[in-house]
């Protein structure tokens, strides 16, 4: 339906790439993949059939046959440690979750593969790199976080069936022409960068999907009535937008805070800006007009949004910047190698390399991304320890 009424406005959809696997089999390094079930709790859950690339099946079973990995569980890095010089590092600090035990790992070569964030905490935590200010704008450790942007309109189709629990994480429909064709003049709409948008379903969890009419009572008999009438009659058309830097936008450690171990939590400071105002406001109003074309018998209308942005609502997933990349070290945590500047022998890896937000998720270029600095490590770093800038 949603790619009928895209190609009766002049867009262009297509199939969403996923990668669950269609049909049993074994991949070239021995891991075992299940057909996908379609059983619609594919997003944000751990697959039953092992028919998703998740590293418990693709990635810690492979290494572990391997006498030279060990896995250490409840292990909280809480610091990397430096030489004398503080040109290079010598290992990590740990503590034992369990037991709050702390131990001292030596390594000739430390990898951070924690998260975006995670990363960026640990980096100012261990004082490797510059703290970036947003008044100066000096520094590096910290800038350029961004996030993403992005409506959506309910649509409410009452007889039909939609079967949100035969799904998967990627099923649906998408269209980029307000993302890659650059044929979309930007100009008269105000912003820079763009977006995407898919119509279709994603997950039928029955206790947190609950498509509801504007205006449904939030308790009682009506919202029960109405949860019941449309879980299967109800689709989403939504937006995933580009979020462009802004000095304003960073991380820190925060001076007042501290967790478990006694040490700064980090300090997020963010809000969209104009452009991302100006590209949600757009993005709503094609949804809507596509969405209005499909005639539902009832509607939520996407609205763009423009209100100070909060955490509450969701705690995002596609989180970038804080450790960019860059071409030296005055704009930059990291080289091309994900290397980083200050300490040949550390590695920062994941979205954090990011100097903005494209407007589709990081997951692929952070995979991309990883293979390419491990083959920098394995064939070059590795025969001449330094710098490979």
């Amino acid at each position: 339906m949603f790619a009928e009424a895209a190609k009766n406005h002049g867009y262009h959809p297509f199939p969403r790439p996923v990668a669950n696997a269609s049909r049993a089999y074994t991949n070239p390094d021995g891991s075992k993949f299940g057909a996908c079930e379609y059983c619609g709790f594919c997003e944000r859950f751990g697959c039953e059939a092992n028919a998703k690339g998740s590293p418990l099946i693709t990635v810690i079973p492979i290494a572990m046959r391997n006498p030279n990995f060990e896995l250490r569980t409840n292990a909280w890095v809480t610091k990397v440690l430096k030489d004398s010089s503080g040109k290079k590092v010598t290992g990590v600090t740990y503590t034992n979750t369990l037991n709050g035990e702390e131990f001292e790992q030596p390594a000739g070569m430390v990898v951070l593969t924690a998260y975006a964030i995670n990363n960026t905490h640990l980096m100012l935590l261990s004082g490797i790199g510059k703290p970036y200010d947003p008044v100066s704008q000096t520094g590096v450790v910290g800038r350029n976080y961004c996030y993403q942007t992005g409506a959506a309109a309910q649509l409410f189709f009452d007889g039909k069936h939609f079967n949100p629990f035969m799904s998967t994480g990627g099923l649906n429909v998408g269209i980029d022409d307000f993302h890659y064709d650059w044929n979309f003049d930007r100009a008269p709409h105000g912003f820079v960068g763009g977006y995407n948008l898919a119509g279709g379903m994603t997950h039928g969890r029955p206790i947190s999907y609950r498509p509801l009419p504007a205006g449904t009572p939030q308790w009682g008999s009506e919202w029960k009535a109405a949860s019941a009438k449309w879980y299967n009659s109800a689709m989403i058309i939504s937006s995933s937008g580009s979020v462009m830097a802004n000095r304003y936008n960073y991380f820190e450690l925060d001076p007042n805070y501290r967790n478990a171990f006694g040490l700064p939590l980090m300090r997020m400071t963010f809000d969209y800006k104009p452009n991302e105002h100006k590209m949600g406001q757009h993005a709503a109003g094609v949804i809507n007009k596509i969405a209005k074309s499909m005639n539902p018998t009832m509607m939520n209308p996407a609205v763009a949004r423009t209100e100070p942005w909060s955490v509450v609502p969701y705690q995002s997933t596609h989180n970038t910047g804080g450790t960019i990349m860059g071409t030296n070290p005055g704009n930059s945590v990291v080289n091309k190698y994900l290397q980083s500047w200050d300490c040949h022998n550390l590695f920062v890896m994941g979205a954090g390399v990011f100097p903005h937000n494209s407007a589709y998720n990081p997951t692929g270029p952070v995979g991309a991304l990883a293979y390419w600095a491990a083959d920098a490590i394995k064939n070059r770093y590795l025969k001449n320890p330094g710098s490979l800038v």
